[in-house]
Parts: structure tokens; sequence; C-alpha cells
């Protein structure tokens, strides 16, 4: 083989197929599909491998993919796609959820624009829309999950309402009811008055709003109070006023009453320690029917509770402002009380925290509603005992004080919706107010009428990890792979979402956690650790990328930012650069084929190899370590950075070039098995994060099947060589110094300069300076040679180079301390911005080392700039 392809010129090599340029778009649905088709990622559960098992955190049916998801499923397909190769029998299990708010305002959209509304269409005719609305345009982010390259399992794809996992939330809700963990009950829930439901704590937005907070004085004289408020308005629903037990300025006023301006009704004051007497005025009103800490009050004082707005935010109670809308009578009211005299003060702009419906941004209201709700109390509990006693691991450890925070803490949990489209509670009413709760084989009475509410959506998401193997059956799949071995997420539905399945899943799976590993990665932002947002015009979309620079450039930019727990800063420029990576990778495959390079026979003993090989080789088993490790503690950052240096700098900028001689020569075979097991072993080890081109190039590089199924590699201790590696960092020492002068010089990279070259053999690479001179491009010394600079490496090498002729003094030395004012003002901001204890405080952890690195680079550019200067020769 190597006989003959020394005598061919470059554009008749053998490249195994590549075409000259890489071309994301020409390669990435091919392989996919082939995957898919090739069953590579069908999960077999009576295999006898090891199991592993990952269950996608289902997205919206509604949804499409933004670069959160992105980054998400970029996780999970890496970990997927090492553990295949590690020898485990995989499991990523793909599916969606139903939407239950988001799907309906969609199709309910839909409708008005036909002049329609649900009601129009009445409850079975509008749930049948819903379904022809997702069999027509639902889905749409599994399409896009392909183009990313997620080796999902499509063969087990799950929905959040198909027939299965139906079956579950009705065996789970029944058990719960039986066991008196759910109930219904009147008490306050968030209410959103446009979408007319209410609403879990993860479907409310708190953004910082203007509005105004009004001081009222409630009664006359001695026994006037003051309480202040930014929702006027509620005060028509005032059952009490409350002061704290010990506060001396009201202990006279506790158990009186006090008059209720502009109704004409007397409450009580009452006290109650719940009341922070430094806060304000120290006493504050007591509107139980719309404000949860109120209606915990007014529980404790036996208070009536008066719902003064209707279910649409309309005022509802008797008198001059019935029917008006809140926003209306807020400033309606507020006028009244100003003109009776009864406005203390007034504060506006009044800056504080509003929720906002997720879905339609409607100012949520605190409500009294009757609805259904989850003790939470046990089952939280075993949530949190799972962690502590080390049965589910969160990653990273210091999140653990965010999840305790959250189950330790933990309120009952309203699970009823005021929608169609969900799972219905399966409870029913009968004539005479009988309750009978139906599993999902059995049928209810004659006569009796279920429940119109459906269930949240975070229910039946919270059964996903073993409803979508099957349960309540016992399934091979749940017997294989259940618990599931990794939970990938972002840490802001920590609590929303993965506590309840912990709760979920310890009670339904008798005891046994839904997942061993919660592993929890940041928000994506922008490059300078700003969040994303449509109104700052820095949003990313994954898609856009995909098209333009390939679904590797954009997954490598997404896990090249993950730190454990971190916010993942990422640019565009980032993902250039992670295709000019990609491009690297295909050239440096293209030139091995190219060069003979072979993954034929046996490696050769190590003492037919030369030290360049041998330094290749034992720094391949060192990467191989360290990706394992980084792997092993979920640093996907630290993967990534681990491989991009040894692929670039490694291998492409040092080995290829170093070998090159060698591989233009008769005694090449070496070195082309050599060059074939690194780039083997690289291409699967980068596979994980980059599957397309990877799989691309290790099929043309070694004639195999694919890489997916690929052996992933293991560290051979017995080439690991230290002495090869110091000889080869000698030398690169060397060369590096000399092109960094050459650089500094303002020397052209072809242009060739006379040096002299001593004490190479001080360090043992004396055989190598040929080597030295060609990728340094130094002449040896000739007649009437004269060093006018010297550069001294460690070492005790010295390189002399005659500069003459080649350099324009004058204008090198203005260049470079050009470049040393910029230097020096760069420092200068980077310390300013680091001795700034409020910008250190604030921002991102990425970016203050950020900062760090930059100052860190001026430093060593005034140190090196000082140095050429110094070097310059002085006529």
């Amino acid at each position: 083989m190597t006989e003959t392809t020394q005598h061919r010129t470059p554009d008749s090599r053998p490249t195994g197929g590549l075409s000259a340029q890489y071309q994301p778009g020409e390669v990435e649905q091919r392989r996919y599909e082939n995957w898919v088709s090739q069953g590579y990622f069908t999960a077999d559960p009576a295999s006898d491998k090891p199991p592993f098992s990952i269950v996608i955190p289902p997205p919206n049916v509604t949804g499409s993919l933004h670069v959160g998801h992105a980054l998400d499923h970029t996780i999970q397909d890496t970990l997927s796609r090492l553990k295949r190769m590690q020898g485990f029998e995989v499991l990523w299990l793909p599916g969606m959820d139903h939407a239950g708010i988001a799907t309906q305002n969609v199709v309910e959209r839909q409708l008005a624009a036909q002049q329609l509304s649900r009601h129009d269409l009445g409850r079975e005719k509008f749930v049948e829309k819903v379904w022809e609305w997702k069999a027509q345009s639902g889905g749409a982010i599994l399409g896009q999950m392909r183009r990313l390259g997620d080796s999902v399992d499509w063969s087990r794809e799950r929905f959040t309402m198909d027939e299965g996992l139906s079956r579950a939330v009705q065996t789970i809700f029944k058990r719960l009811y039986e066991d008196e963990l759910i109930y219904r009950a009147n008490r306050i829930i968030n209410w959103c008055p446009r979408c007319l439901t209410a609403l879990s704590d993860i479907e409310v937005e708190h953004t910082d709003d203007e509005g105004e907070l009004v001081s009222i004085r409630y009664g006359e004289g001695e026994n006037a109070i003051v309480v202040a408020t930014t929702r006027a308005e509620t005060m028509l629903g005032d059952t009490a006023v409350a002061v704290h037990p010990d506060d001396e300025r009201y202990k006279h006023l506790i158990g009186t009453e006090v008059e209720l301006p502009l109704t004409g009704r007397r409450i009580p004051i009452v006290a109650d320690e719940h009341v922070d007497p430094s806060f304000g005025t120290g006493a504050v009103k007591v509107t139980p029917a719309h404000d949860p800490n109120d209606f915990e009050i007014g529980q404790r004082h036996d208070l009536p509770s008066i719902t003064m707005m209707d279910e649409r935010a309309v005022v509802t109670v008797h008198g001059p402002f019935e029917g008006l809308d809140r926003y209306e009578a807020r400033p309606a009211i507020v006028a009244a009380l100003r003109e009776e005299g009864r406005i203390v003060a007034e504060k506006r702009p009044y800056v504080h925290s509003v929720g906002h419906c997720s879905r339609c941004k409607t100012t949520v209201e605190p409500r009294l509603s009757l609805q259904w709700f989850v003790n939470t109390g046990p089952l939280a509990k075993a949530a949190g005992d799972a962690v502590r006693d080390g049965r589910v691991s969160i990653e990273p450890a210091e999140l653990s004080k965010r999840y305790f925070a959250w189950v330790d803490n933990m309120h009952d949990w309203c699970i009823s919706r005021q929608l169609w489209w969900g799972h219905r509670i399966p409870v029913w009413y009968g004539p005479d107010g009988e309750v009978v709760c139906v599993g999902p084989d059995e049928e209810p009475p004659a006569g009796f009428t279920q429940d119109e509410d459906v269930l949240d959506t975070w229910f039946s998401s919270a059964l996903w990890p073993f409803s979508t193997m099957g349960w309540p059956e016992r399934t091979p799949e749940l017997e294989k792979f259940y618990p599931t071995s990794v939970l990938v997420t972002g840490y802001d539905i920590l609590f929303f979402w993965v506590a309840r399945m912990m709760m979920f899943g310890l009670y339904a799976m008798d005891d046994v956690q839904p997942f061993n590993v919660v592993n929890l990665h940041g928000m994506v932002r922008d490059g300078h650790g700003k969040k994303m947002s449509k109104s700052f015009g820095n949003v990313v979309d994954p898609l856009d990328w995909i098209e333009r620079y390939g679904a590797d450039a954009t997954r490598f930019t997404l896990a090249r930012g993950a730190n454990p727990g971190s916010d993942v800063p990422i640019s565009e420029e980032w993902c250039q650069g992670s295709r000019n990576f990609c491009n690297k990778l295909w050239n440096a495959t293209r030139f091995a084929l190219m060069n003979g390079a072979t993954v034929e026979g046996e490696l050769p003993p190590a003492e037919e190899l030369s030290a360049i090989d041998k330094w290749i080789l034992s720094r391949l088993q060192h990467v191989i370590g360290e990706v394992d490790e980084y792997f092993a503690t979920y640093e996907y950052a630290k993967v990534c950075d681990t491989l991009y240096h040894f692929a670039w700098d490694d291998v492409c900028d040092w080995y290829l070039e170093l070998s090159k001689p060698v591989l233009a020569g008769s005694e090449a075979a070496n070195s082309q098995r050599v060059l074939g097991h690194v780039l083997d072993q690289l291409l699967r080890l980068l596979h994980p994060v980059i599957p397309f081109v990877t799989e691309e190039l290790w099929v043309a590089l070694t004639g195999g099947e694919t890489v997916v199924k690929a052996q992933w590699p293991a560290i051979d201790k017995e080439l690991i060589d230290d002495a090869a590696e110091e000889e080869l960092a000698a030398l690169q020492k060397v060369v590096t110094e000399v092109r960094r002068f050459r650089s500094d010089q303002g020397l052209k990279p072809s242009q060739r300069v006379s040096a002299a070259l001593t004490g190479l053999g001080n360090v043992g690479i004396d055989t190598h300076e040929p080597l030295i001179r060609s990728l340094a491009r130094l002449d040896a010394p000739g007649d009437g040679f004269t060093a006018t600079a010297t550069l001294a490496v460690s070492g005790a090498i010295t390189v002399d180079l005659d500069t003459r002729g080649t350099i324009d003094v004058a204008a090198e030395r203005a260049r470079l301390e050009k470049d040393r004012t910029a230097a020096e003002k760069e420092a200068a901001q980077c310390r300013a911005k680091l001795g700034n204890e409020s910008f250190i405080g604030k921002a991102p952890e990425q970016v203050v080392t950020k900062i760090k690195d930059r100052l860190a680079t001026a430093e060593a550019d005034l140190t090196r700039i000082a140095a050429a200067l110094e070097a310059l020769p002085t006529a």
C-alpha cells in the first residue's frame, strides 16, 4: 500500500470518498436516517448488557427547538452515545407533553379567527379539534430533534395523553385519593383571568412592575389605623385588620372593630404573629379570599372570606364599583377614598414584584377557589430523604441546597385546571352528593357526573420516568431500565418537575427513586453573560446555526460552554470556531488518507517507533484518561476543551507537521499505522459530542460499519512514554520560541532566516535539528553570518539569528510600541473591572473568568513585547 501511494499526485491519492470540503448538509440527514433505519438507537430490554437509561424532559407539543432544548439534548445525546460505545444497553426515551394551557390557547386562537369559541363547539368536539391540530401541526420539535442528531429510541416515543400514560394517570390518582393524599378544598390559588384557570407556580412569571402604594386610614380619631396596599380594589373584600400581638402601638385596639371605608361594614382588629411590625405601619388589611397570607390569617381567626371579584377579575360586590374591571376599579376606589380624606399617603411609581400568566402575560390574581390538591407532606419528605441518604445524587452537589429548600417547605400542590384539554379528573358526583373516584378499569355509577376540571400538566409529567415504560404494568422495560440512570435538565425546573417526579416515583415504585443522578445545567446566555431575550435582540435560534454551520458545530459550541450547574455563554463567533474545528478534522483525515494512514494490523512495537510516534501515542493515553474523568463528573466543557486542544494542537499542528517528512519517505509504514490509530481513537472520543462529522470520517478511515457501535477507547499504559513526551516538549519549546520571535519581529511565515542552534544535545534533541529548522524556517549559518539577535531557550539551548536585511528596525519598533500601548490599555481596563466589587458581585462566573483571562493575556503580551523590543538590533 505504501509503495503505491508514494508515487501518486495529491489529487489522485485515496481520500476514502471524502470531498475536498466538509458540507454538513450533505452528511447529516443521510447519516441520521441510516442510524435510525439500522436500529442503532433501539433498546433491547432482553440484552445482557448493563443498562443505561435517560428519559427526555418532554417538550411541549406546541414547542419548537430553542437554544435551551439544544443544550439539554446535546448533553443527553452525548451521554447516550458515550454509554453505547462503553458497552451499555442504552434507552434514551423520547416523547412530548400535551401542554394543557398552551395547546388549548393555540386551538382557541384558531377558532377565534373563525369567530368561534370552544363553547360553540362543546367539550367533546373541541377536544377532537385539539387532537386534529396535534396530528397536523403538533410535534414539530420531533423533526428538529433529528436535525440535532438525537439518538433516541423512536420506537418508544410517548405522549402524555396517549392511552398508556392516561391509564397511569388514572391509576396513581385513585391510589393517592384512597390514601388521602389527594383532596378537594377551598384554597387560595394562582388564577389567570384571561385563561380562566388555576395555574401552578411554574406557570407564573414574576416581573418588577410599576404600580402605586396607597396608605388608607380605617376608622376615626384614636381608634384609626392606617394600612398600605398596592391593590386598593381588594379592600372591598377586607374582613379584618391584623397587627402583631406585641406591637405596643396597637395593643389597645386588638379585639375592637373599625369601620371599613366605602362599605359601612365593621371589621375586627386581630393580633397575628405573621404581621411584621417593622414593615410599613405595622398594620395589614386582611382579605382572605384574595391573598394567600391573608387566607391563613383568616383561618386562624375564623374570619369570613368575601370574594369581591369574579373569575374575569370584575368587581362583584354590590355598590358603585360593581361591574368594573379590577384596573378600572382601582383608580375609582382611590379617588373615592381621597374624596373622603382617607388617603394618608400615595407613592407612585412603586416598583414591586407582580405575577403574570406565562402563556398570555395577564396579571395573575390570588383567588379563593374550590380545587383539587395533593397533600405533599409525606411525599416531599420521601423525596428529600432519597437525596439525603444517597440514593439520588444531585450534580453539582451544591445545588442540593436549593432542592432541600423546596422539598422541606413544600405547600400542597393545586392539581386541577379549568381547561378542556388534558387528563380529566377521574372523580364522579352522584345526585345526592356522593363522590366516587373511578380507576382505569372501572365504570362510573349510572347517573353520576364527572368533574369538569383537568389535571395540571405537571401531574402527568411527574410520572414520566415510569409511565413511559409501561407502568402500572410490570414491563420488561421497567425491569431493565428503571430506575433511570441520569436525569439531565436545567436547574430552573429543579423544584417544579424534578421534585414532583421524585415524589411520585418513590410513591408508585415501592420507594425506588426515578433516577440515580440529577445532572443540572444552567441557562444559555449570550457571549457577554447576558440573559437571552427578544427585547435584547440576542436570542439564538439553534436551527439557524444548524443550517449555516452544521449540527456538530452547534452542539460543540453548547457543550464547550457547559460547566456543571453554571449558565452557558455562547456566541456566533464561537459557533464559527466550532465549524472551523470540524473542518480541521476533515482536512486532517483527508491528509492522513492521502498519505497512507491505516488501521490495519497491530501497532508496531515501541522499539520500532520514532520519538514523535511514541509521543503522540503517549499524549493520546493521557487524553483518554482526562476525558473519562471529566465525563464521570459531568464536566462537558472540559471534555470538549481537552479534545479540542489535543486534536488541533497536538495532532494537527504538531504531529502532522512533524510526520510530513516521514510520510513522504520510504520508511512511512510505522507512522502511517500510528496516524491511523490516533485518528481512529480521536474520532471515537469526539463522536458523542459531534456525531455526524466523526461518523463520516471514521467510516472513511476505518471502513467500519459505524462509529456508533465502535468500542470506547481505553488507556493502554504501555504506550505512556514520559521520555518521549519530555523530548518532544523540548523540541516544541525551541520551535515555539523561534516562531514567537519571528512573529514579534514581523517576519513573514515563509521568510527564511539564518540561525545557529547550540545546546540541542543538552536535552537530547540534536537529532531533530533538521525538523526544527524546517518548522521554524531557519537556514544553516553561511559565510558572513552575524548574530544580531539571540534567544535563550530553557535547557541551555541558544538560538543566534542573523536578521540583517529581514527587519525594518524603525518600523518594527514603532509597531511594537503601538502594541504595547494597546496591551497596557487592555490590562488597565481589566484591572478596573476586577477591582470593582459591584461588578464582581453581579457578573456571571464565566464573565469574570473571561476578564481574568483577558488580563492574563494582556500581561503576557506586555512581557513578550518588552522582550521583543530588547531583542531588536540597535542598527
